[in-house]
């Protein structure tokens, strides 16, 4: 293999400014990019936050539920519910 060294070969002012201008569109492509990155990089965040918050209302939901043994009715809210009469559930239904 014969490498063949070529005399440098002068760059012209024009050919400069094509190279410039290159990089310097290159360089607002890159910024943008991390501007992207950046933005994304919050919004994942956002969203780890309120999946987190969403799971803590969960938990607080399920440790409200009554043990699977309960009869009770499922009162999430917080209101006053009626105790269920046991009298009621034996009365015969007509169809």
């Amino acid at each position: 293999m014969s490498e063949q060294n070529s005399p440098p070969q002068s760059v012209s002012p024009s050919d400069l400014d094509v190279l410039s201008a290159a990089i310097e569109r290159l360089a607002t492509k890159v910024s943008l990019i991390q501007d992207s990155v950046k933005n994304l990089a919050q919004d994942r965040a956002l969203q780890e936050t309120k999946i987190e918050d969403a799971q803590k209302r969960i938990q607080h939901i399920l440790s409200r539920l009554p043990e699977q043994s309960d009869g009770r009715q499922l009162n999430l809210l917080g209101e006053a519910v009626p105790p269920n009469n046991p009298e009621d559930d034996n009365e015969p239904t007509t169809h």
